[in-house]
Order: C-alpha cells, then structure tokens, then sequence
C-alpha cells in the first residue's frame, strides 16, 4: 500500500506491511460496501483505518461478509 493515511477520514490507518510485511487488516473482512466509500484514486491502494471499519460495519448494521 501506498500512504499511510486512510483515504475515508484522512487519519493514519495504521499500516503495518512495510515493518512486518503484514498488516492488522489481513486478519478482517471488509464488507464489499466499504470500498464504495473510498475515492476512486485511492481504491485499492491506501488501507482503511481499524476505526473507519468498524464505524462502518456499526453504520450499516451488517457483520463482514
């Protein structure tokens, strides 16, 4: 991933993949819906914070699928 900052609220997002080469998001499930959210530049490329998926998992009333 490219940047450190979630492309949803502009945070750091807590990116671990250069340290590690793991990130604490490999071990979520991201609903689809959540990458509607995420401007088109940054689909797929700058990670989404712990906070904003869990905020939007809470908002949409769903678990992961």
């Amino acid at each position: 991933m490219s940047a450190k900052i979630c492309p949803l609220c502009g945070e750091k997002n807590g990116c671990m993949s250069e340290k590690t080469g793991t990130c604490w998001c490999t071990a979520e499930e991201f609903p689809k819906g959540i990458f509607e959210t995420v401007p088109a530049e940054s689909l797929y490329k700058d990670c989404i914070c712990k906070k904003c998926l869990d905020q939007y998992i809470k908002e949409a009333g769903t678990g992961s699928v």
